[in-house]
């Protein structure tokens, strides 16, 4: 249905688009935010170089992992070497802070606007900056939840008690076996609460927040509402970039604004309803401070 345009790359079109999206952002009826890894990696989150040497250089020495996400499916011989390395994982990407302000300076801009949030981002940095939590749909998971591995039933639990414990009392790369966790119900080890296959479990913290999702699009339809993109990649394209681009499509008072480090683009069906900006997110969250 769609042909994609990228973003023109002049310093003038840049400015004139950050001068529309300025507007738009103050005369907006509401604002949905559909954020993906860009906007954390923009905050300093990043999976390889300096901050993954830095955390996981037993691992990458052992096995030569190029980046934490794909250390992350290595199939380890036992669960306390697996748990060894998602501990780490978990603790930085989920309970240390953002390196950068990024979802700080974005909650100046939204906060006293009628807004709600779509993200495939699983580290929790919208809550930790102080986004509303009943404006918040984490489509993908949590690094901060567990859940049965089979499952056995479609409840996740909180797991930072024991990923603190794990990460004090690993050695040599290793957890103590009375750390690995394991379902309460039925015993099976216990996985991460992320989208990664049929087992993932929509738990009803889940159900409840898709549900407030859909209502906010309903009461709002047909009104002035700015859907604004942040990093959204070509990963899952189908959870936010496509519906965007279809409700913006269907309601000529609305608009699509895209800001993407090197992927800003809009298709030519919605061209003048569409603001497309390349370059850091950071940055030009910045720019749009009043």
């Amino acid at each position: 249905m769609f042909s994609r345009t990228a973003t023109v790359k002049s310093t003038s079109a840049c400015c004139d688009n950050l001068s529309r999206l300025k507007q738009e952002l103050h005369t907006a009826d509401a604002v949905v935010i559909g954020a993906g890894s860009g906007l954390s990696i923009s905050a300093g989150f990043t999976y390889i170089g300096e901050r993954f040497e830095k955390y996981f250089g037993d691992f990458i020495q052992k096995y030569g992992f190029r980046d934490m996400y794909s250390g992350g499916f290595y199939p380890f011989d036992t669960l306390e070497e697996h748990w060894a390395y998602w501990s780490r994982y978990i603790y930085i990407n989920r309970y240390m802070d953002a390196p950068k302000p990024v979802y700080d300076n974005l909650l100046k801009l939204v906060q006293d606007k009628d807004y709600f949030i779509l993200t495939t981002n699983v580290d929790h940095c919208f809550q930790k900056a102080g986004f509303d939590k009943h404006r918040l749909f984490y489509t993908q998971g949590d690094y901060g939840l567990w859940q049965c591995s089979k499952p056995c039933r479609q409840k996740t639990y909180d797991n930072e008690t024991t990923v603190k414990k794990m990460l004090a009392e690993q050695k040599n790369m290793k957890i103590p076996s009375g750390l690995v966790p394991r379902c309460p119900v039925c015993g099976a080890p216990m996985s991460m609460n992320l989208r990664t296959d049929s087992t993932f479990v929509e738990d009803e913290g889940w159900r409840k927040a898709a549900r407030r999702y859909e209502d906010f699009l309903r009461l709002h339809r047909g009104l002035h509402i700015l859907f604004l993109e942040l990093g959204v990649g070509g990963n899952t394209p189908a959870i936010i970039k496509y519906p965007f681009w279809r409700m913006t499509y269907q309601n000529h008072k609305a608009i699509y604004a895209c800001l993407n480090l090197s992927e800003a683009y809009r298709p030519n069906e919605i061209q003048k309803q569409a603001i497309c900006i390349g370059g850091d997110i950071g940055n030009i969250l910045c720019e749009l401070r009043p």
